[in-house]
């Protein structure tokens, strides 16, 4: 009698979702290359999606797996490491290749790539050791973010058609992308600690006021999703950052102390 046997097959949703993820980026590499990189862009944000939804799915269901984590992080290396890179390179890098090496060749989008790929094998690795409430270095989904959203923000925002125009010439747009993409090569490998959303309880009832300011949220976004994007992904990225400033409290109560009669006062 065989004992032990390893069971076969593969959970199916959370499987179709994370390949669903895969192919979006798969996608999104073809449209740069056809030199559409609104489409692009939109299929990495499109993949985010899908990719935070084959993790619900996994807990709801009571299904996850190793063989899942591991398709999952080679789903996340193309759809958020290699296709937004990419993108960054075709869109503003590559017609710009005599800015400097440090902007005119592919460091930066290589540099994406290989810590993309450092941050999801950290992860895996660590993943049964850390606190499950924070992310270590930021998320390779929310850096592909960053980017797909800047794109979108730089050529479709009706707001910034005046501005682009006036103020921001393409080789400034350029510059401002590479910068972006350094930073955020440094934050997913970096030690910063970033507040992980998996925990946040939507099946416990919630005040009414919550349902009214995601009511609100909502609008906005629908007024203005691409630079609403933008904002909500940097504000995210800038978060470990802001996570290492101390309290202003801590800082300003002793001296407080002292001026109104502390220790050493009249």
């Amino acid at each position: 009698m065989r004992r032990g046997r390893r069971r076969r097959g593969v959970y199916l949703l959370p499987s179709l979702l994370t390949i669903s993820s895969l192919l979006c980026g798969v996608y999104a590499i073809v449209a740069v290359h056809n030199d559409d990189y609104t489409r692009a862009a939109t299929a990495i944000l499109v993949a985010l999606i899908l990719d935070g939804l084959d993790g619900a799915v996994a807990r709801l269901t009571n299904t996850q797996s190793d063989f899942g984590v591991q398709l999952d992080s080679l789903a996340d290396l193309v759809a958020f490491g290699v296709a937004p890179a990419i993108l960054s390179y075709g869109w503003a890098i590559k017609p710009y290749t005599k800015m400097g090496w440090l902007f005119g060749t592919i460091i930066p989008t290589a540099l994406f790539v290989s810590s993309g790929a450092f941050r999801l094998a950290r992860f895996n690795v660590q993943t049964q050791t850390l606190d499950k409430r924070y992310f270590v270095g930021l998320p390779i989904p929310a850096a592909a973010a960053v980017i797909a959203s800047f794109v979108l923000f730089m050529r479709d925002s009706p707001s910034l058609v005046l501005f682009q125009h006036e103020l921001l010439s393409e080789r400034v747009m350029s510059a401002l992308m590479v910068i972006i993409v350094y930073a955020l090569s440094f934050l997913m490998v970096s030690r910063l600690r970033y507040r992980s959303l998996k925990g946040i309880e939507i099946k416990k009832r919630q005040p009414f006021a919550l349902l009214i300011g995601l009511t609100l949220v909502v609008l906005v976004i629908a007024s203005e999703p691409s630079l609403v994007a933008f904002l909500f992904f940097s504000l995210f990225a800038l978060s470990g950052v802001i996570r290492l400033i101390p309290p202003i409290r801590k800082h300003v109560a002793e001296p407080i102390e002292h001026l109104i009669g502390g220790e050493g006062g009249p």
